[in-house]
């Protein structure tokens, strides 16, 4: 395999979008470090994930829970999941602090990167606009306490060193 582009699928929770855009984003970085990306929404994503030598899975955080569709396939790929390399990321806080300071994984995202073994979690800001739909998200922003809280160099660098051991682990030729 030392000639073959690392495969990597990166799926994702996303209720308004937000999180969607934060994995697009890390598989353009790891497509442009040399790996084969596939981004999909987690409720679409195959539970047998033999065609892949690493996965990244995203969920954003909605009172404190994971979105429900990356905490399924968790537990429906939990097998496969463990036979390869696997980051977990959440975003969620309207607020700067996900770029300030380190924010540990909710207690079930915890528990599912310690089911995973997963190789780290890290907690991005989050979006939240006008354009978002319901009744509490519309409250949230007409409160003031919405807007655009990502960090996309932060997101960029976090991709980078997944590229990074990905290309290490699989003997990928092309580096970051």
């Amino acid at each position: 395999m030392a000639n073959q582009e690392p495969r990597v699928l990166i799926a994702y929770g996303s209720k308004y979008g937000s999180t969607k855009e934060i994995a697009v984003h890390i598989g353009e970085v790891l497509n442009k470090a040399g790996c084969a990306t596939t981004v999909c929404p987690a409720g679409e994503a195959a539970t047998d994930l033999s065609a892949y030598d690493a996965a990244v899975l995203g969920g954003g955080l909605y009172a404190g829970r994971w979105h429900r569709d990356a905490v399924r396939l968790a537990h429906r790929a939990r097998r496969s999941l463990r036979k390869r390399p696997v980051w977990l990321f959440s975003s969620g806080p309207l607020d700067p602090s996900a770029s300030e300071r380190e924010i540990p994984p909710v207690r079930g995202v915890r528990r599912i990167a310690d089911r995973l073994d997963a190789e780290g979690h890290i907690t991005f800001g989050g979006r939240l606009d006008e354009s978002a739909r319901g009744r509490i998200a519309r409250m949230i922003v007409k409160s003031g306490k919405g807007g655009d809280f990502r960090d996309f160099g932060q997101i960029t660098g976090w991709a980078q060193t997944i590229a990074r051991d990905v290309a290490a682990r699989t003997g990928a030729s092309r580096g970051t």
